[in-house]
């Protein structure tokens, strides 16, 4: 009995975003998509950080005489057309892969979110000169636009994280808006007002702090498009430059070999494919679970 009381004042006295982060989690893990999502993300970033236990050779060595070997015991998914490992450059590709995804999304998300909130907030004149801002970059295919930035600011995997920041920006701000537009009129909002609480302290005290259930949401489901964005641009030349084991830069190396040496670009392609379809399903999971009807 003193357990079961000891257990449940600690369980009252725990902060409000610990209980709501061990609720969302005990969701999830009751989502047959968002376990199938989690584990595939989690395997890649193992394969990821594991890179240097697992790898059986360097990514970057060259072996001329091992060259465009098929797959086999000594090079499980075959070798490039220098004697590469493309298992080993494909482990480390996930790490490149996937820091791309989380760095797009942060300085997207980040930016996008403080770019929102304001214009909703403040409303009127700021409101429309930002979202008429954003609607111009929205005007634009994404891959498209990425492209342009890419290539005029130069091939370089910094340049397209960049590039490819740029074009996600729009959708986190427009989403943050919309809720900022709705927070803004709420109760505790005009008593932060009343209480004297400025511009400030009311966007990162009350309006961000409310809109970041969206926002995560929104991030889980652009990780997998900033993947392969990167990506794409990787594989036409404007990203990850050589001896860079990046993945959409080795499907552009392989696709000259694929008639004949089909693994080269084929097990880049599969790797891309199971990560971004991951992250998709563990998005939408996510989506659904952060839904407050769900939780009724």
């Amino acid at each position: 009995m003193p357990y079961l009381i000891l257990a449940s004042a600690t369980k009252s006295t725990l902060p409000a975003w610990v209980r709501e982060l061990g609720l969302t989690l005990r969701i999830l893990s009751r989502n047959p998509s968002a376990v199938l999502g989690g584990m595939i993300i989690m395997t890649m970033a193992f394969l990821a950080l594991a890179a240097p236990f697992i790898a059986p050779y360097d990514p970057i060595m060259l072996s001329l005489p091992d060259r465009l070997q098929s797959p086999g015991s000594a090079h499980f998914f075959g070798t490039d057309e220098l004697g590469r490992d493309i298992f080993s450059r494909i482990l480390y590709g996930a790490r490149i892969s996937l820091t791309i995804g989380l760095l797009v999304v942060g300085v997207a998300g980040i930016t996008g979110s403080l770019i929102g909130a304001v214009a909703g907030y403040f409303g009127g004149v700021i409101d429309n000169v930002i979202m008429r801002c954003m609607d111009v970059i929205l005007s634009f295919p994404a891959l498209v636009l990425a492209l342009s930035l890419a290539a005029a600011m130069g091939p370089s995997l910094v340049n397209a994280i960049l590039a490819t920041a740029v074009v996600m920006i729009p959708k986190f701000a427009r989403l943050v808006r919309g809720e900022a537009l709705a927070i803004r009129e709420m109760p505790f909002v005009a008593a932060s007002r009343v209480a004297g609480a400025g511009h400030l302290r009311i966007i990162f005290r009350h309006i961000l702090p409310n809109c970041l259930n969206a926002a995560i949401v929104l991030a889980t489901l652009t990780l997998g498009d900033a993947i392969l964005i990167a990506a794409s641009l990787s594989f036409i030349g404007l990203g990850a430059q050589p001896p860079t084991p990046e993945w959409g830069a080795m499907i552009a190396s392989g696709r000259k070999f694929l008639m004949d040496q089909w693994w080269y670009a084929t097990f880049p392609g599969l790797f891309i494919l199971v990560t971004v379809i991951g992250f998709n399903i563990f998005g939408d999971a996510v989506r659904d679970v952060l839904d407050p009807r769900i939780r009724r």
